[in-house]
């Protein structure tokens, strides 16, 4: 199965926009996990991250940051097999 991680942090508006558009996915396309990693409980994941968020990943390989690009998402988790 496809892993979608999305790093973000809570309060961030672009964080919960990019989580509800990737949960609506769930739906359309075929089965994936999506982990949400909180970059304020690592101070290392904290200094990579925190002027990019939310950075979006599938298996581990860049897919967005700051804005959600959906249509590489969806171009990503149709093309990327298990």
């Amino acid at each position: 199965m496809r892993v979608v991680t999305l790093y973000s942090r809570p309060g961030c508006h672009l964080c919960d926009g990019a989580r509800e558009a990737i949960a609506a996915l769930q739906g359309e396309l075929p089965p994936f996990e999506l982990r949400e990693v909180n970059i304020d409980e690592d101070d290392a994941l904290h200094a990579r991250y925190l002027e990019r968020i939310p950075v979006v990943e599938v298996d581990g390989e860049l897919v967005s940051e700051l804005v959600l690009d959906r249509d590489r998402l969806l171009v990503r988790l149709d093309t990327v097999r298990p």
